[in-house]
């Protein structure tokens, strides 16, 4: 996979829009999360695991708004004349990645942009899908399309500014003075420390904090999965919460910056669990919604891959 643009290349021919996947029915939530693991975690823990997707029928939401961020951006492609077919593949479940890349072959697509679900920069969230990309290129014998990655977007005013108008809106109900509280996904600290994704979270928060004239927030996470006994990024959402009741807070903003679309980490974790730790400690929460299909930074999509077309 050629990773970097090259000058000598013709422009794209097509977008990749490579995401998590997961599942979209009942009978599909233990073979989902058995491709994930394997038969590292035992069957047990997976049903446990199970319960969060059962509680929403066995759907996740993040197929249905990967789709409908590939309808927004089809409809904001041809709005601007930029004739680009749009193909959508998961690393984790259909559509597969690689049923993605028989159908590009198929196709006859040759040069490609890819459109990573992921803010920020951490081996988990950006370099690990660039890793699984070129192995299925492998596998399938797809070296023949050669594919271009668009950056981490985290700095990017099309991410920032609708994350400040959803927070913005988010304090307006409730009183002056409301805490910010800034999530993102936990990953292990000996990763954390060998990327920016701290930093660049960090600078997220900062910006979205100084546009709303709000000095009382922090930068938490969620979510935390694998070995227990590994440190992992803290505080975690629900232990900062009772931190905040402790402190005498009463009102608290929710801020999942750490996501592109409320998925089955926003709806389950803090939607569900945080919401209800919060109601436990008497605390009254507003959730801020994710960027989704949000016009501007739809079109920021689209710059970035304008960008790229004007440098091959």
């Amino acid at each position: 996979m050629n990773s970097k643009p090259e000058t000598q290349n013709p422009k794209p021919d097509a977008l990749l829009l490579l995401s998590f996947g997961g599942p979209e029915g009942q009978d599909e939530v233990i073979p989902f999360l058995k491709g994930i693991v394997g038969d590292r975690v035992p069957r047990a823990r997976l049903e446990t695991v199970a319960e969060h997707y059962r509680l929403f029928g066995g759907v996740s939401p993040i197929n249905a708004q990967n789709r409908a961020l590939i309808a927004a951006l089809t409809e904001d492609f041809t709005a601007h004349g930029l004739d680009l077919p749009i193909y959508f593949g998961n690393r984790h479940w259909k559509p597969f990645l690689k049923d993605a890349l028989r159908q590009m072959m198929a196709d006859g697509v040759k040069r490609a942009t890819v459109f990573i679900t992921a803010a920020y920069d951490s081996y988990v969230s950006y370099q690990l899908y660039l890793d699984e990309l070129a192995r299925a290129q492998a596998e399938i014998g797809a070296e023949g399309i050669q594919f271009t990655p668009l950056p981490v977007f985290f700095d990017q005013p099309g991410f920032i500014n609708p994350n400040i108008e959803h927070v913005r809106a988010a304090l307006a109900q409730l009183p002056d003075g409301a805490h910010i509280a800034f999530t993102a996904h936990s990953i292990p600290v000996d990763m954390a420390e060998k990327s920016p994704y701290v930093a660049q979270l960090t600078h997220v928060a900062e910006k979205i904090a100084g546009a709303v004239d709000c000095d009382n927030w922090r930068l938490v996470y969620q979510s935390r999965s694998g070995n227990p006994r590994q440190p992992w990024l803290t505080p975690d959402i629900n232990d900062h919460l009772a931190a905040l009741k402790a402190d005498g807070a009463q009102n608290v903003v929710i801020a999942p910056i750490g996501f592109i679309s409320d998925h089955m980490e926003v709806v389950y974790d803090l939607d569900t669990v945080a919401k209800q730790k919060a109601a436990e400690l008497g605390l009254t929460t507003v959730r801020a919604k994710t960027v989704g299909t949000h016009p501007a930074f739809v079109a920021m999509i689209r710059k970035l891959v304008e960008r790229i077309t004007s440098e091959t």
